[in-house]
């Protein structure tokens, strides 16, 4: 079995991160381990993950703690950087999987011979209830598809680092940087393999970032102009098929 180190930006999460580590802890593929980046949360986070720690003394598991709050790219990048796995996967710390992620998502990547994979996922509510909306995936998608459809979500991804440069899989400072990163190693040529299977609830609450609908059109529209450095005419284009799939994405 191949190691997967799962990397997992934490920031005022002590709501979800023991229910984050339990669903890691269930998966029926055992070869992983999980980098927790700590980005100096004001709750109890840091108590919540050093109590479970000691309760199930997991060595698999490993606290990183980052020296200042950096933000979500710069925690994942520290997590990337200590990451010792070929496989490279990420997780947010409100969202979580079911315990056969891990296995289907491997054995996809080997099979396929795949570099950079992502899954379908079920939207759930704050209490990780699935809401019944969910969001299926292309067999594959290339750098210009992914511009008017941005249908791959963090919490699904994999990279294969025997085909794909650790160096290349860093996310940018920028808001949205998820969707930066993706368009960034696409446009390489790389093309992404979608896995049609629902094994993974992204967890959508108040405080969501993107449940914001206004900013999340801010960051998609300056992303167009800034990071692919589009027109207007060509921005406005992919942002109509951006918002259409949007919106059929929720239905």
């Amino acid at each position: 079995m191949e190691l997967v180190s799962i990397v997992v930006p934490v920031y005022n999460a002590e709501k979800f991160i023991a229910q984050t580590m339990d669903c890691v802890r269930a998966q029926t593929y055992s070869e992983w381990e999980l980098l927790l980046v700590e980005d100096q949360s004001k709750d109890g986070t840091v108590s919540v993950i050093e109590k479970y720690l000691e309760e199930t003394g997991d060595t698999r598991i490993r606290l990183i703690r980052q020296p200042q709050n950096a933000g979500a790219a710069k925690a994942r990048n520290a997590g990337i950087s200590m990451a010792s796995g070929r496989f490279l996967a990420f997780l947010d710390a409100d969202d979580f999987w079911l315990p056969e992620k891990l296995q289907k998502q491997v054995a996809f990547m080997e099979e396929k011979q795949v570099a950079f994979g992502f899954m379908s996922y079920e939207f759930a509510d704050e209490n990780g209830v699935g809401l019944g909306t969910v969001v299926h995936v292309p067999a594959t998608i290339t750098y210009r598809e992914a511009l008017k459809n941005t249908t791959i979500f963090t919490t699904t991804v994999m990279f294969d680092t025997t085909r794909i440069s650790k160096e290349l899989i860093s996310f940018p400072a920028i808001k949205s940087e998820d969707t930066a990163l993706w368009w960034k190693i696409l446009r390489t040529g790389v093309v992404g393999y979608g896995l049609d299977e629902n094994l993974v609830k992204y967890r959508r609450s108040a405080q969501t970032l993107s449940s914001n609908k206004v900013e999340a059109m801010r960051r998609i529209w300056n992303l167009y102009r800034k990071s692919e450095g589009m027109g207007i005419v060509s921005s406005a284009w992919h942002f109509c098929f951006w918002a259409l799939n949007a919106v059929r994405r929720r239905i």
